[in-house]
């Protein structure tokens, strides 16, 4: 009951942070500067941002917020919040800034370690992927609402996989088992090509590099209603609040658990695989 009394109005405040964002995109009016890892924002993140925090702590203003885009609480501090809010009102600035427009505003509740809501929205195409535990995930494009599932990937078709638009393709081939017939499919931001793969569009997204839990909380949810996972790259899943940067390590979002992504994915794998894999 209480997530599912969240999830409208937390839709909404996705759906008002993109129409920030996109207002802001087809205007040019916005400035674009470097963060000091050398990463973009912009003020279109932060009006986002400044949106979603303002929303979110009316609706439930005991609940904490962790957002990339403000200051992050020590540790020690956070580590024992039953649940806060994971926020990126932004992710994929740099398509932003490169004018695809694929980028997408991204909101998680984490319960207790483990993402129990998610919501994600595309302004471009305005088109809201959401979940909430034990509820499934759903789609939805303006009015029209589906269910969405994995990709029954069968034998003798080519695997497909979710790339980004701006990442070489080599580091992706010398992941996967020799001779794998597979066939790429170009996206721009994290989270889009998380939910591609939760809604049938690819069996796989490798992310290699830098990215932080609000990229992953709320598609991890979405990705395992769905019927897929959300691993590291020794097959682990990926855990919440436990370091003091949030920084991910590299991840796997896989679809069909029968596929027997060990074999097809030469991963840093260990020999540890989780059961069902």
């Amino acid at each position: 009951m209480f997530l599912s009394r969240l999830l409208e109005p937390v839709k909404a405040a996705a759906v008002e942070a993109g129409a920030v964002l996109w207002q802001m995109y087809q205007s040019g009016d916005y400035e674009h500067t470097a963060k000091d890892d050398n990463s973009p924002v912009t003020s279109a993140d932060y009006a986002a941002n400044q949106l979603i925090i303002d929303r979110l702590s009316s609706l439930t203003p005991d609940i904490p917020i962790i957002s990339e885009e403000s200051n992050l609480v020590p540790l020690a501090q956070r580590q024992h919040w039953p649940r806060y809010w994971l926020i990126d009102p932004m992710d994929g600035t740099q398509e932003f800034v490169a004018r695809s427009g694929d980028f997408a505003v991204s909101i998680a509740l984490v319960e207790h370690g483990w993402p129990a809501l998610g919501v994600i929205y595309w302004p471009k195409e305005q088109i809201c992927y959401y979940a909430t535990r034990g509820h499934g995930a759903f789609k939805q494009q303006r009015n029209l609402i589906n269910h969405i599932k994995v990709r029954q990937h069968h034998a003798g078709l080519p695997l497909r996989i979710a790339v980004s638009r701006r990442q070489p393709l080599e580091r992706i081939h010398a992941l996967l088992a020799t001779g794998q017939d597979v066939e790429f499919v170009p996206l721009g931001s994290c989270s889009l090509k998380s939910c591609l793969v939760a809604e049938g569009g690819a069996d796989c997204y490798l992310r290699l590099g830098p990215t932080g839990e609000w990229d992953t909380g709320a598609v991890h949810i979405i990705v395992e209603e769905a019927g897929g996972k959300i691993l590291d790259s020794q097959f682990f899943p990926l855990s919440y609040n436990q370091r003091e940067t949030l920084a991910n390590p590299d991840f796997m979002v896989i679809g069909q658990s029968s596929v027997g992504w060990p074999q097809l994915i030469q991963a840093h794998h260990s020999g540890r695989v989780l059961p069902g894999l």
